[in-house]
């Protein structure tokens, strides 16, 4: 099973953390909130937000491409990259994985108004 590596994120993961052996076929949003990196995601992992954006830095040609939705919403994301993914959408296949989180997210559930 190939290995999960999140860089530190001052909040979320300020050590960062290595997942060894995420399991295949499983979002990389699902893989780090099963191992306590508490990830936002306040959609529920059903594409309708970008709160789980993350910048794939290892392994992106090993994903699916992204569908239409998951890019017309990673427009509107903070820090986006070429190589941006919403992690509720990015599934696990063969090849080691290395993900830094932006430090912003656009979350205006918890956003003070």
């Amino acid at each position: 099973m190939p290995k999960l590596t999140i860089l530190p994120h001052p909040e979320i993961c300020p050590e960062g953390k290595v997942i060894e052996n995420a399991p295949k076929g499983v979002s990389i949003c699902r893989v780090m909130l099963d191992n306590d990196v508490d990830i936002d995601h306040a959609c529920e992992l059903s594409c309708a937000c970008t709160t789980c954006h993350v910048i794939v830095r290892q392994g992106l040609s090993s994903l699916e491409d992204a569908t239409d939705a998951e890019e017309d919403l990673l427009d509107k994301a903070w820090g986006l990259t070429s190589s941006s993914r919403l992690s509720c959408q990015a599934i696990i296949e063969d090849a080691d994985l290395t993900v830094e989180i932006p430090k912003y997210t656009i979350n205006h559930a918890k956003e003070d108004h």
